[in-house]
């Protein structure tokens, strides 16, 4: 079974920031597809739909972003999901704001979400789609980074944003169709266009 992680914080707080991406895109996923968030037996919500008879599952954790291995572990145990069939979806402040990076695997790159994952499954080994959300407004300070990716996108970059979650959400459709190597060819190498 192909499950789509998508990361963020739980909260009415946390809507649409930069570090909400992740939830972004599985929503999107979720309403284009008509389909109905759960309560899973641990702390996230899931929901279940298939594409060309292939069964897969969407997840929100709602354990924080540092936390998000508790919930990504236990849904990787309860519903089996091979590592290779598991991507995370989340926000990268390293790639430029529109930006996709599909990889199939690696570290964490200073992501609290992705760190909490890797120690929990005791593995890097499962693919991941990074969101650029770098942009000029960023702080040079490392230690402002924190409010930063908690910041929802501004009036200019909003546009090009929606575009990459809308870009994201494809991308998640088609690791589960086609593949992660024909979805890294298709959508590592996109860039967006804010004017649209």
């Amino acid at each position: 079974m192909f499950f789509i992680v998508g990361l963020g914080n739980p909260g009415n707080d946390y809507i649409h920031t930069r570090h909400n991406l992740g939830f972004d895109v599985v929503d999107k996923v979720v309403d284009e597809w008509k389909l109905r968030w759960k309560e899973g037996k641990g702390e996230y919500v899931f929901a279940v739909g298939s594409l060309k008879d292939v069964e897969f599952g969407l997840a929100k954790p709602l354990t924080y972003m540092n936390n998000s291995g508790d919930a990504v572990a236990d849904i990787v145990g309860r519903f089996e999901v091979p590592l290779a069939q598991l991507l995370v979806v989340c926000d990268d402040f390293q790639l430029p704001l529109g930006v996709l990076r599909l990889r199939p695997g690696g570290s964490d790159g200073g992501h609290n979400g992705l760190y909490s994952i890797i120690y929990q499954l005791q593995s890097d080994q499962f693919p991941r789609l990074r969101c650029g959300i770098g942009s000029l407004t960023m702080p040079t300070d490392k230690n402002l980074m924190a409010g930063f990716v908690l910041e929802q996108f501004s009036k200019e970059e909003l546009p090009l944003a929606k575009q990459m979650v809308e870009r994201a959400r494809e991308a998640s459709l088609s690791f589960i169709e086609q593949g992660i190597d024909r979805t890294m060819n298709m959508f590592n190498q996109t860039t967006l266009n804010s004017k649209k």
